[in-house]
């Protein structure tokens, strides 16, 4: 005689015991730790946007980010104003810095209006305008914080990445190609032309802040293309709003 627990309709049924139980406690677990998870985000894109600006830590050759406990006060100090542009609206917004890029770029190619965060910051009689901006690299996505004057020429910036290889693409998070970038101007004879990531730049230690190029990571040809491309695609359509700095 076999026992109830060998039948067909008892592992049907434990399994899906099994399933409601762990799928509640799961439940519960995100529910629970979502205001960690969010608190955290806000911590990691207040540094960001700080980084860009020159807000940070660093020391001769590390990028370190204004430690957490800091990061809220250092915001308030520096951060003036928080701007989301929507066609050809721009009005302030204090939670700018939770918008989503990536699901502003998922609504834009649904034929939505796309929603464009933009930081204007102050530090040592300076303004800064600090955009964050999102692209492809080789294995899986690439993000940057860029910080700019009312010129488009890039003040600082912050890059990361969720997937490039180790020594090789992630490497476009370190300071020897992050302050690259400071001084290059994102246009050419006045028209936004953006920073190419070059393998042909005959310019290694970035004298010429004029040729809208930065010389490219060794081993890294499609995670500098992908760099090269988010730049381009995503700071072009702030130019409108630095446009009309000129008017005012």
């Amino acid at each position: 005689m076999s026992k109830r627990t060998d039948s067909n309709l008892y592992t049907l049924l434990f399994a899906t015991g099994m399933v409601i139980v762990v799928g509640s406690l799961l439940a519960f677990l995100a529910s629970s730790l979502k205001p960690t998870i969010d608190e955290n985000k806000r911590i990691e894109k207040q540094q960001n946007i700080l980084y860009a600006m020159g807000v940070n830590e660093n020391d001769e050759s590390s990028a370190i980010f204004v430690s957490k406990d800091k990061v809220a006060g250092e915001f308030s100090k520096y951060i003036t104003k928080q701007l989301v542009i929507q066609g050809n609206k721009t009005t302030e917004d204090e939670n700018a810095y939770l918008i989503d890029v990536k699901k502003q770029q998922t609504a834009e190619k649904e034929g939505k209006e796309r929603k464009l965060p933009l930081f204007i910051g102050e530090k040592d009689g300076k303004t800064f305008y600090i955009a964050p901006i999102r692209g492809k690299g080789l294995w899986d996505a690439v993000w940057a914080y860029v910080g700019m004057d009312e010129n488009m020429v890039i003040q600082g910036a912050y890059f990361d990445h969720k997937g490039e290889t180790a020594g090789l693409g992630a490497n476009i998070k370190l300071r020897f190609f992050m302050d690259d970038f400071i001084g290059e101007n994102l246009k050419k004879d006045g028209n936004f032309k953006g920073i190419a990531i070059s393998k042909s730049n005959n310019d290694p230690k970035n004298i010429d802040k004029t040729d809208n190029e930065v010389d490219a990571i060794a081993g890294a040809t499609i995670t500098g293309d992908g760099v090269s491309a988010m730049i381009k695609s995503e700071l072009k359509k702030y130019v409108p709003y630095f446009k009309t700095l000129k008017t005012n």
